[in-house]
């Protein structure tokens, strides 16, 4: 049997379907034959039965589990129960139904009665570990063996002689290939304007892991393409000119990294002269080289070898976030870590960087109506809306301490101003509408700044907010960045 002959059926729950998309796509790329409801039904068909239809004809049922989806009940248990069924009648010790956890769930207490068989009686697999899907293809081998696909010979026709014509060609739009996607689960929180919690939502994005050398990884989360509306009303408080006029803007799909740039990242791409594009870069140029305050939240820790420090430890200073970088290294940064990975980073447009940041919100922030020191690091002794005062922390804080916004990135609240790509313009007049880097008639000694830091006030930290500063300047302790990786566009 060959690998395009072998039909996988993909259960799973509704919450779940990001990740099982990204599963399909990789079993799609990898030669299968998936079968995927969004994907395989067709519009007026009876999906009570086709699915049941599409179960029966798969060589092999995956039931897709997470801990928000196993104690759904409906239709996706009854197609459990289907490969149960089924399973009671293929061969002895045959691999048919794999039970994959998409993150550390229990599984289901399934039977099918007629033998006795249970969902929990057979083996599963953990599709988040780093093997996941080379597990899943080594139960499938097992199984069926499968053989070579045959390449296809092309079929030559001559054709008669034709005069020329010339037809302009398109311009080619560039693939961003990146390693596997995978999942990962966050929560994110909502508050009023007295900064009370009104919403808390579990929420699933896809990603990539980098891999910079000595252990140390950059995660790149994938930013879905959409419109949304950039700068702030008249009406918003403590907003600026600057924000405005408010306009529509449409951004492509691309891939922006889930924190800003460590000192650990940093140090591992500054520390390679071999790599150098145009200017030396300090391996170590911070200000904050003690270890982090207590308490700390995170468990996952990207601490060098060369500090003693094990990742899945407790966060070291090398989990803070860079600063002291001006634009010019930031930028050999992303020339650098393209010349090593083959792929194209660099940093955010300012709309790229406005509509990640606001993830489907049009607040001021990605929390709500306000902030408060327990979302983010900021100056909390100081008050934007109804909250109460808050912590005043003095320092940056490890990367990844305070809840996401709804596409999975932290810290764009605070912590650490990020550079953006484009060359200052004192306001939106003119501004391009497709979230490309806007460099026609700006300044460009000056880029705009974004996020607000630990020092800043609170209204700096909103969506909206723009800081303008010199490209050169360098002893900031509170100017960073973070990354994009995607097919990059200047105005």
């Amino acid at each position: 049997m060959k690998k395009s002959e072998i039909q996988i059926f993909l259960a799973h729950a509704s919450e779940d379907k990001p990740a099982v998309l990204a599963l399909h796509e990789r079993l799609k790329q990898a030669g299968y034959k998936p079968w995927l409801d969004k994907k395989d039904l067709i519009p007026g068909q009876n999906w009570r039965s086709v699915i049941p239809k599409a179960i029966a004809d798969s060589q092999l049922f995956i039931a897709c589990l997470s801990q928000r989806s196993i104690a759904k009940q409906g239709f996706v248990q009854r197609e459990f129960k289907m490969a149960l069924n089924q399973y009671a009648d293929r061969p002895p010790n045959s691999i048919y139904l794999i039970p994959l956890r998409l993150d550390e769930c229990d599984i289901p207490d399934l039977r099918q009665e007629e033998y006795g068989l249970n969902l929990r009686d057979l083996h599963w697999l953990d599709y988040w570990e780093e093997d996941g899907f080379e597990q899943l293809e080594r139960a499938i081998t097992h199984q069926f063996n499968p053989e070579p696909e045959e390449p296809k010979k092309p079929v030559i026709v001559p054709e008669e002689p034709k005069q020329p014509i010339i037809v302009p060609e398109e311009p080619k739009k560039t693939v961003i290939v990146t390693p596997p996607l995978s999942v990962f689960n966050f929560e994110i929180v909502g508050v009023n304007a007295k900064g009370e919690q009104i919403k808390k939502e579990s929420k699933q994005s896809q990603y990539f892991r980098e891999d910079l050398g000595n252990d140390i990884t950059l995660e790149m989360v994938a930013i879905p393409g959409g419109t949304f509306t950039m700068g702030s009303p008249a009406n918003e408080k403590y907003s600026f000119d600057d924000e405005r006029p408010q306009h529509e803007v449409n951004v492509p799909p691309f891939f922006m990294g889930k924190y800003p740039i460590t000192q650990a990242q940093w140090k591992a791409i500054a520390s390679r002269t071999d790599l150098k594009v145009k200017k030396d870069l300090d391996p170590d140029p911070s200000h904050f080289k003690d270890p982090p305050k207590p308490p700390l939240k995170r468990g996952a820790s990207d601490s060098p070898p060369f500090e003693g420090g094990a990742r899945g430890g407790s966060p070291t200073r090398w989990d803070r976030p860079v600063e002291k970088v001006n634009w010019y290294d930031a930028v050999e940064f992303c020339a650098r870590l393209s010349k090593l990975t083959g792929r194209e980073y660099r940093l955010p447009s300012e709309a790229e960087w406005e509509y990640a940041c606001r993830a489907g919100t049009t607040t001021p922030f990605y929390f709500g109506e306000t902030i408060t020191g327990e979302l983010a690091n900021y100056d909390a002794s100081y008050t934007y809306a109804g909250e109460p005062n808050g912590e005043y922390r003095e320092e940056t804080t490890p990367v990844g301490q305070f809840p996401p916004n709804a596409f999975g990135l932290y810290d764009m609240h605070g912590n650490i101003w990020e550079w953006c790509a484009d060359t200052w313009h004192d306001n939106y007049d003119g501004a391009p509408t497709d979230g490309s880097v806007w460099i026609e008639n700006g300044d460009d000694s000056r880029s705009s700044l974004r996020g607000g830091s630990w020092c800043g006030y609170p209204y700096g930290c909103r969506s909206a907010y723009r800081l303008n500063y010199s490209r050169r300047v360098v002893n900031f302790s509170y100017f960073g960045f973070r990354v994009v990786c995607g097919a990059g566009r200047t105005l």
